[in-house]
């Protein structure tokens, strides 16, 4: 596949990155479908691999995921194109969005729009954490993808444990836990 031009990545990230609402699970989520699905310019196992990254990595998940995600596609040069192009717009509406919040925040009708944008962005994050998920609930990989992600929950949530012990205990456990099916047989046809 020919080299993806640097404005067409760059305009891809933007409007992603800048036009998606819910946070990160949603915004990289979308990224899944048109990096890997829709234009195919990553692999299923490149995107998995800047995902997993991204969460392993201090600071902003999405900074790190368009660093990963673009250099897979065009090396530093695409890294460097996608991380302002996905961030620096939504960045100004935030600093924008701030200064109106400090003027309304005291209003009853005010209050109640956050909670029901609160309610809306993690109904968002369940619908993109169920995205990432189903690409690998395969038959004969169900179980093993089930119960890694469960006890996921039950690590962050019950025990309280930070995220990078329960990516490292997950990391380890998938690697000794490989189920029926191997990793070829999950790849996504090339």
């Amino acid at each position: 596949m020919p080299a993806v031009a640097l404005h067409r990545l760059g305009a891809l990230f933007l409007r992603v990155g800048n036009f998606t609402f819910g946070g990160g699970e949603p915004i990289m989520a979308a990224f899944q479908r048109e990096l890997v699905e829709r234009r195919r310019w990553l692999t299923a196992e490149q995107y998995a691999l800047a995902f997993a990254l991204a969460r392993i990595t201090p600071g902003t998940n999405v900074l790190a995921f368009c660093a990963a995600a673009a250099w897979f596609v065009r090396g530093w040069l695409g890294a460097l194109v996608a991380v302002p192009a996905a961030t620096l717009p939504s960045a100004a509406i935030v600093v924008a969005l701030t200064a109106v919040y400090e003027q309304v925040r005291n209003m009853p009708l005010a209050a109640g729009a956050i909670s029901g944008l609160l309610a809306a962005a993690v109904g968002m994050m369940l619908a993109a954490a169920w995205n990432l998920l189903q690409s690998r609930l395969v038959p004969g990989n169900r179980l093993r993808m089930t119960s890694l992600a469960l006890g996921a929950l039950v690590l962050l949530v019950v025990l309280r444990l930070s995220p990078i012990p329960v990516l490292a205990l997950g990391a380890a456990a998938g690697a000794l836990w490989k189920g029926p099916l191997g990793e070829r047989e999950l790849r996504e046809p090339s």
